[in-house]
């Protein structure tokens, strides 16, 4: 009994402050140390990635960014997602930031975006200050970060001695984002990764949200019981949007009951329409370990090293045109 699903899971590194309002869906939360373990055993299993989140009732929680940026240093085939909302963090910085990590790790890295408000940084300058939809918000965020992460293609940077060329700056363009949220020139100031560039996540909540969403995202995640309806709604609207069914991957987000076996979980794979799962654990790091190493492990084989993309079965990375950004908009 195996599969060729990715697998996924999901937790965040932080400590406990207040135990009330903790509730029978709340992640694992664990110390960086126990993240270290759960990493290389995740990995050693055939985990395709660690989804870490950026917030937990009841906890403070350190930056997925910076989790992310350490626990890479000590896997070379495991994947990573961080989970960052577009609240505090400029598009141009968290561009850079998550570029940054994925060539880092040899394009092993990608971002779950989330709705929500704008930035000390760009607010002052917003270019209509009646825009307050975080669901708009998201849509510009989401396509800057993507003609970001295209306007410096890794074949640009030359570095050639003899014909005394640093790099093609022709092939360098500019984002050239004007919307009602943010106002971005670019380019950044350094090359794609090898995965072409960093994978984006959206995770939303029912299938009416896929419509928004759909035009951006490189996968999306929804919970596992919506997953018929999300499939048939990510495949009408990537249609809509000129995209195939290829270029977008769909994880189902499962809550995984203690002392799962294997028969139970792979199941689940094999009965919904899903490109993935992502499962979450509302108990030990300890009862972690014995989903990873029990159950995870007899599912998936381990990976060879790879970049987060191929891991999720996602295409290669097509650069738009400008007619292909209007057309999403």
């Amino acid at each position: 009994m195996s599969t060729t699903t990715p697998i996924l899971l999901e937790l965040a590194v932080g400590r406990l402050v207040d135990d009330v309002g903790r509730g029978p869906d709340a992640p694992l939360v664990t110390s960086l140390t126990d993240a270290v373990r759960i990493a290389q055993v995740a990995e050693a299993a055939g985990v395709a990635g660690l989804r870490l989140l950026d917030a937990a009732p009841g906890f403070a929680v350190l930056d997925p960014t910076v989790v992310v940026s350490f626990l890479a240093g000590g896997t070379s085939a495991l994947g990573y997602l961080a989970d960052v909302p577009t609240t505090h963090h400029a598009p141009y910085n968290l561009a850079r930031r998550i570029l940054s990590i994925d060539r880092a790790t040899g394009g092993r890295a990608g971002l779950v975006l989330r709705p929500g408000e704008g930035d000390e940084v760009t607010i002052a300058v917003v270019p209509d200050p009646s825009a307050r939809d975080p669901r708009q918000r998201w849509c510009e965020y989401a396509e800057i970060l993507r003609r970001l992460w295209d306007s410096f293609p890794a074949e640009a940077l030359v570095g050639d001695q003899h014909s005394a060329i640093f790099v093609r700056d022709e092939l360098i363009r500019p984002a050239g984002f004007d919307g009602r949220f943010y106002r971005v020139s670019g380019p950044l100031d350094g090359p794609s990764s090898v995965q072409g560039r960093p994978v984006q996540v959206a995770a939303v909540t029912d299938a009416a949200e896929i419509a928004c969403v759909v035009g951006h995202a490189d996968a999306v995640v929804v919970d596992v019981a919506a997953a018929p309806l999300a499939d048939a709604a990510l495949t009408a609207e990537l249609e809509r949007v000129e995209r195939t069914r290829a270029e977008v991957a769909l994880l189902g987000r499962i809550q995984v009951p203690p002392a799962v076996d294997a028969d139970w979980l792979y199941g689940r794979v094999a009965t919904q329409s899903l490109d993935g799962l992502v499962l979450t654990v509302n108990g030990s790091t300890h009862e972690l370990l014995a989903l990873i190493e029990n159950t995870v492990s007899r599912l998936v084989a381990p990976r060879p090293t790879g970049t987060l993309r191929e891991a999720l079965g996602l295409s290669p990375v097509a650069v738009r045109t400008a007619d292909q950004r209007e057309s999403v908009a």
